[in-house]
Protein backbone atom coordinates (compact mmCIF):
# COMPACT_ATOMS: atom_id res chain seq x y z
CA UNK A 1 0.00 0.00 0.00
CA UNK A 2 1.29 3.46 -0.89
CA UNK A 3 1.16 5.99 1.94
CA UNK A 4 -1.27 8.79 1.16
CA UNK A 5 -0.42 11.01 4.14
CA UNK A 6 2.69 12.13 5.97
CA UNK A 7 2.51 12.18 9.77
CA UNK A 8 5.09 13.65 12.13
CA UNK A 9 4.57 11.98 15.51
CA UNK A 10 5.28 14.28 18.50
CA UNK A 11 4.67 12.76 21.93
CA UNK A 12 5.90 12.60 25.53
CA UNK A 13 7.02 8.97 25.52
CA UNK A 14 8.49 9.16 29.03
CA UNK A 15 5.01 9.86 30.42
CA UNK A 16 1.68 8.05 30.37
CA UNK A 17 2.16 4.78 28.37
CA UNK A 18 -0.78 5.43 26.05
CA UNK A 19 1.72 7.10 23.73
CA UNK A 20 3.49 3.75 23.20
CA UNK A 21 0.24 2.28 21.87
CA UNK A 22 -0.19 5.28 19.58
CA UNK A 23 3.33 5.09 18.15
CA UNK A 24 3.15 1.33 17.57
CA UNK A 25 -0.26 1.66 15.91
CA UNK A 26 0.90 4.49 13.66
CA UNK A 27 4.03 2.60 12.57
CA UNK A 28 1.93 -0.47 11.75
CA UNK A 29 -0.42 1.62 9.56
CA UNK A 30 0.70 1.50 5.90
CA UNK A 31 -1.44 4.44 4.74
CA UNK A 32 0.86 6.93 6.47
CA UNK A 33 4.54 7.70 6.10
CA UNK A 34 6.24 8.89 9.29
CA UNK A 35 9.25 11.03 8.33
CA UNK A 36 10.31 11.66 11.95
CA UNK A 37 9.29 10.93 15.54
CA UNK A 38 9.77 13.67 18.12
CA UNK A 39 10.20 12.92 21.82
CA UNK A 40 8.75 15.85 23.75
CA UNK A 41 8.80 17.08 27.33
CA UNK A 42 6.24 16.87 30.11
CA UNK A 43 5.40 19.51 32.68
CA UNK A 44 8.27 20.25 35.10
CA UNK A 45 8.50 17.66 37.87
CA UNK A 46 5.84 15.46 36.28
CA UNK A 47 5.00 12.31 38.23
CA UNK A 48 5.96 10.04 35.33
CA UNK A 49 9.37 11.64 34.72
CA UNK A 50 10.53 14.31 37.19
CA UNK A 51 13.92 14.69 35.48
CA UNK A 52 15.08 17.73 33.53
CA UNK A 53 15.79 15.60 30.45
CA UNK A 54 12.25 14.51 29.65
CA UNK A 55 12.48 15.02 25.89
CA UNK A 56 15.76 13.10 25.71
CA UNK A 57 14.24 10.27 27.74
CA UNK A 58 11.17 10.31 25.48
CA UNK A 59 13.37 10.03 22.38
CA UNK A 60 15.24 7.08 23.90
CA UNK A 61 12.01 5.24 24.75
CA UNK A 62 10.60 5.87 21.27
CA UNK A 63 13.83 4.57 19.70
CA UNK A 64 13.61 1.36 21.74
CA UNK A 65 10.01 0.79 20.66
CA UNK A 66 10.87 1.42 17.01
CA UNK A 67 13.70 -1.11 17.25
CA UNK A 68 11.21 -3.70 18.51
CA UNK A 69 9.02 -2.82 15.52
CA UNK A 70 11.97 -3.21 13.15
CA UNK A 71 11.58 0.39 12.04
CA UNK A 72 14.32 2.78 11.01
CA UNK A 73 12.22 5.95 11.38
CA UNK A 74 14.50 8.72 12.71
CA UNK A 75 13.86 10.01 16.22
CA UNK A 76 14.83 13.42 17.56
CA UNK A 77 14.50 14.94 21.01
CA UNK A 78 12.52 18.14 21.29
CA UNK A 79 13.04 20.97 23.74
CA UNK A 80 13.30 19.88 27.37
CA UNK A 81 11.49 23.03 28.49
CA UNK A 82 8.37 24.95 27.53
CA UNK A 83 8.25 28.39 25.96
CA UNK A 84 8.38 31.02 28.66
CA UNK A 85 7.56 34.68 28.11
CA UNK A 86 9.15 35.56 31.45
CA UNK A 87 12.53 34.28 30.28
CA UNK A 88 12.46 34.34 26.48
CA UNK A 89 10.72 37.34 24.97
CA UNK A 90 10.87 39.28 21.79
CA UNK A 91 9.93 42.95 21.45
CA UNK A 92 6.27 42.28 20.66
CA UNK A 93 5.87 40.25 23.85
CA UNK A 94 5.42 36.89 22.15
CA UNK A 95 7.47 33.94 23.35
CA UNK A 96 10.76 33.39 21.58
CA UNK A 97 11.26 30.12 19.74
CA UNK A 98 13.40 27.40 21.23
CA UNK A 99 14.75 26.01 17.96
CA UNK A 100 16.44 22.65 17.81
CA UNK A 101 16.47 19.38 15.85
CA UNK A 102 12.72 18.83 16.42
CA UNK A 103 11.49 22.20 15.20
CA UNK A 104 14.00 22.03 12.34
CA UNK A 105 12.62 18.62 11.34
CA UNK A 106 9.06 20.01 11.28
CA UNK A 107 10.12 22.96 9.11
CA UNK A 108 12.13 20.76 6.77
CA UNK A 109 9.26 18.31 6.20
CA UNK A 110 6.65 21.06 5.86
CA UNK A 111 8.69 22.92 3.25
CA UNK A 112 9.60 19.77 1.32
CA UNK A 113 8.03 19.44 -2.11
CA UNK A 114 5.56 16.61 -1.55
CA UNK A 115 1.90 16.76 -2.64
CA UNK A 116 0.68 14.48 0.17
CA UNK A 117 -0.97 16.26 3.12
CA UNK A 118 1.19 16.60 6.23
CA UNK A 119 -0.18 16.11 9.74
CA UNK A 120 1.67 16.82 12.97
CA UNK A 121 0.17 14.36 15.45
CA UNK A 122 0.58 15.85 18.93
CA UNK A 123 -0.10 13.70 21.98
CA UNK A 124 1.35 16.10 24.53
CA UNK A 125 2.43 19.75 24.42
CA UNK A 126 3.06 21.97 21.40
CA UNK A 127 6.50 23.41 22.19
CA UNK A 128 8.34 22.26 19.09
CA UNK A 129 5.52 23.02 16.65
CA UNK A 130 5.23 26.48 18.22
CA UNK A 131 8.97 27.02 17.82
CA UNK A 132 8.78 25.86 14.21
CA UNK A 133 6.02 28.29 13.25
CA UNK A 134 7.76 31.15 15.09
CA UNK A 135 10.94 30.50 13.08
CA UNK A 136 9.18 29.82 9.76
CA UNK A 137 5.61 31.17 9.61
CA UNK A 138 5.08 29.74 6.11
CA UNK A 139 4.64 26.24 7.50
CA UNK A 140 1.19 27.27 8.77
CA UNK A 141 -0.18 26.79 5.25
CA UNK A 142 1.56 23.46 4.73
CA UNK A 143 0.43 21.21 7.59
CA UNK A 144 -2.44 20.39 9.93
CA UNK A 145 -2.00 20.00 13.69
CA UNK A 146 -3.96 17.11 15.23
CA UNK A 147 -3.84 17.71 18.98
CA UNK A 148 -4.94 15.60 21.91
CA UNK A 149 -5.48 18.30 24.50
CA UNK A 150 -7.35 21.26 25.84
CA UNK A 151 -10.41 21.51 28.07
CA UNK A 152 -14.04 21.15 27.08
CA UNK A 153 -15.69 23.81 24.95
CA UNK A 154 -18.86 25.37 26.30
CA UNK A 155 -21.86 23.44 25.00
CA UNK A 156 -19.74 20.67 23.46
CA UNK A 157 -19.62 17.98 26.10
CA UNK A 158 -19.93 17.54 29.82
CA UNK A 159 -17.51 19.54 31.96
CA UNK A 160 -14.65 17.72 33.62
CA UNK A 161 -15.48 17.02 37.28
CA UNK A 162 -12.44 18.83 38.76
CA UNK A 163 -13.07 22.58 38.80
CA UNK A 164 -10.21 24.82 37.77
CA UNK A 165 -7.77 22.07 36.79
CA UNK A 166 -5.80 22.93 33.65
CA UNK A 167 -6.06 20.10 31.13
CA UNK A 168 -2.97 17.86 31.30
CA UNK A 169 -1.48 18.35 27.82
CA UNK A 170 -2.26 22.06 27.74
CA UNK A 171 -0.53 22.46 31.09
CA UNK A 172 2.69 21.09 29.57
CA UNK A 173 3.16 24.35 27.65
CA UNK A 174 0.36 26.91 27.72
CA UNK A 175 2.56 29.44 25.90
CA UNK A 176 3.31 27.00 23.12
CA UNK A 177 -0.38 26.21 22.67
CA UNK A 178 -1.17 29.93 22.59
CA UNK A 179 1.34 30.40 19.77
CA UNK A 180 -0.20 27.61 17.69
CA UNK A 181 -3.76 28.79 18.34
CA UNK A 182 -2.72 32.34 17.33
CA UNK A 183 -0.91 31.16 14.19
CA UNK A 184 -2.54 30.22 10.91
CA UNK A 185 -2.03 26.47 11.44
CA UNK A 186 -5.26 24.48 10.89
CA UNK A 187 -6.11 22.59 14.10
CA UNK A 188 -8.04 19.37 14.60
CA UNK A 189 -8.55 19.25 18.35
CA UNK A 190 -9.52 16.24 20.46
CA UNK A 191 -10.34 17.93 23.78
CA UNK A 192 -10.48 16.29 27.19
CA UNK A 193 -14.13 15.21 27.12
CA UNK A 194 -13.52 13.47 23.78
CA UNK A 195 -10.19 11.73 24.37
CA UNK A 196 -11.63 10.35 27.61
CA UNK A 197 -13.88 8.21 25.39
CA UNK A 198 -10.82 6.13 24.41
CA UNK A 199 -11.26 3.50 27.11
CA UNK A 200 -9.90 -0.03 26.79
CA UNK A 201 -10.76 -2.53 29.51
CA UNK A 202 -8.05 -4.43 31.36
CA UNK A 203 -9.74 -7.62 30.22
CA UNK A 204 -9.29 -6.49 26.60
CA UNK A 205 -5.63 -5.76 27.28
CA UNK A 206 -5.22 -9.30 28.60
CA UNK A 207 -7.01 -11.03 25.72
CA UNK A 208 -6.46 -8.77 22.70
CA UNK A 209 -3.08 -7.10 23.28
CA UNK A 210 -0.89 -9.18 25.63
CA UNK A 211 -0.95 -12.44 23.58
CA UNK A 212 0.55 -10.82 20.47
CA UNK A 213 4.26 -11.42 20.83
CA UNK A 214 6.92 -9.23 22.45
CA UNK A 215 5.21 -6.04 21.23
CA UNK A 216 1.84 -6.96 22.73
CA UNK A 217 3.56 -8.02 25.93
CA UNK A 218 5.47 -4.74 26.20
CA UNK A 219 2.35 -2.65 25.65
CA UNK A 220 0.26 -4.61 28.15
CA UNK A 221 3.04 -4.55 30.75
CA UNK A 222 3.31 -0.78 30.45
CA UNK A 223 -0.24 -0.57 31.80
CA UNK A 224 0.41 -3.35 34.36
CA UNK A 225 3.17 -1.29 35.88
CA UNK A 226 1.02 1.80 36.15
CA UNK A 227 -1.87 -0.13 37.74
CA UNK A 228 0.50 -1.71 40.26
CA UNK A 229 2.02 1.67 41.09
CA UNK A 230 -1.42 3.16 41.67
CA UNK A 231 -2.47 0.25 43.89
CA UNK A 232 0.69 0.53 45.97
CA UNK A 233 -0.28 4.15 46.60
CA UNK A 234 -3.76 3.07 47.70
CA UNK A 235 -5.51 4.16 44.51
CA UNK A 236 -7.78 1.87 42.51
CA UNK A 237 -7.98 2.56 38.77
CA UNK A 238 -10.95 0.29 38.10
CA UNK A 239 -11.33 -1.97 35.08
CA UNK A 240 -10.42 0.40 32.25
CA UNK A 241 -7.52 2.53 31.07
CA UNK A 242 -7.71 5.57 28.85
CA UNK A 243 -5.56 5.23 25.73
CA UNK A 244 -6.19 8.87 24.99
CA UNK A 245 -3.56 9.28 22.27
CA UNK A 246 -5.08 6.63 19.97
CA UNK A 247 -7.34 9.15 18.15
CA UNK A 248 -4.16 10.46 16.50
CA UNK A 249 -4.11 7.22 14.49
CA UNK A 250 -7.86 7.16 13.92
CA UNK A 251 -7.97 10.68 12.48
CA UNK A 252 -4.94 10.31 10.18
CA UNK A 253 -4.38 6.69 9.15
CA UNK A 254 -7.96 5.40 9.35
CA UNK A 255 -9.72 7.83 7.04
CA UNK A 256 -12.40 6.75 4.58
CA UNK A 257 -11.45 5.22 1.23
CA UNK A 258 -13.49 7.60 -0.94
CA UNK A 259 -13.61 11.34 -0.23
CA UNK A 260 -11.03 10.74 2.52
CA UNK A 261 -11.98 12.05 5.94
CA UNK A 262 -12.15 10.63 9.50
CA UNK A 263 -15.76 10.02 8.51
CA UNK A 264 -16.70 7.60 11.29
CA UNK A 265 -16.00 10.18 14.00
CA UNK A 266 -17.90 13.40 14.63
CA UNK A 267 -16.73 16.98 14.83
CA UNK A 268 -17.97 20.55 14.79
CA UNK A 269 -16.37 23.62 13.29
CA UNK A 270 -15.79 26.58 15.63
CA UNK A 271 -13.81 29.82 15.35
CA UNK A 272 -10.39 29.16 16.86
CA UNK A 273 -10.53 30.72 20.33
CA UNK A 274 -7.73 32.38 22.24
CA UNK A 275 -6.17 30.42 25.06
CA UNK A 276 -5.85 32.29 28.34
CA UNK A 277 -2.91 32.08 30.72
CA UNK A 278 -5.24 30.22 33.09
CA UNK A 279 -5.72 27.43 30.54
CA UNK A 280 -9.24 28.21 29.29
CA UNK A 281 -10.80 29.63 26.16
CA UNK A 282 -11.58 33.21 25.28
CA UNK A 283 -14.04 33.56 22.36
CA UNK A 284 -12.63 34.93 19.12
CA UNK A 285 -15.57 35.18 16.69
CA UNK A 286 -13.31 36.05 13.76
CA UNK A 287 -10.90 33.18 14.45
CA UNK A 288 -10.06 30.79 11.62
CA UNK A 289 -12.18 27.62 11.47
CA UNK A 290 -11.05 24.84 13.82
CA UNK A 291 -12.30 21.25 14.06
CA UNK A 292 -13.31 20.11 17.52
CA UNK A 293 -13.96 16.38 17.69
CA UNK A 294 -16.92 15.46 19.86
CA UNK A 295 -17.08 11.68 19.32
CA UNK A 296 -14.45 9.17 18.24
CA UNK A 297 -15.00 5.79 16.61
CA UNK A 298 -13.53 3.59 19.34
CA UNK A 299 -14.73 0.40 17.60
CA UNK A 300 -12.64 1.03 14.48
CA UNK A 301 -9.74 2.47 16.46
CA UNK A 302 -9.27 -0.42 18.89
CA UNK A 303 -10.25 -3.26 16.55
CA UNK A 304 -7.70 -2.00 14.03
CA UNK A 305 -5.01 -1.72 16.71
CA UNK A 306 -5.57 -5.29 17.92
CA UNK A 307 -5.73 -6.69 14.38
CA UNK A 308 -2.44 -5.03 13.45
CA UNK A 309 -0.77 -6.30 16.63
CA UNK A 310 -1.92 -9.83 15.72
CA UNK A 311 -0.67 -9.46 12.14
CA UNK A 312 2.70 -8.14 13.28
CA UNK A 313 3.16 -11.00 15.77
CA UNK A 314 2.19 -13.54 13.10
CA UNK A 315 4.46 -12.11 10.41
Amino acid sequence: MTARYRVIVDNDFSGDPDDLFQLAHHVLSPSVEIPVVIGSHLAPGDFFDPSDQQADNAARIATELLELLGSGIPVVAGSNTALDTALDTVPDGRPAAKPGPASEAIIREAMRDDPRPLFVALGAGMTDLASAVLVEPRIAERLTAVWIGGPEHEGLGLPFPIDGQVEYNLNIDIRGAQVVFDSGIPIWQVPRNTYRQALMSLAELDTRVRPHGPLGQLLAESIDGLVAMAESAGRQLGETYCLGDQPLVLLTALQSAFEPEPSSSEWVIVPTPRLTDAGWYEPRPDGRPMRVYTRIDTRLMFDDLCAKLEQFARD
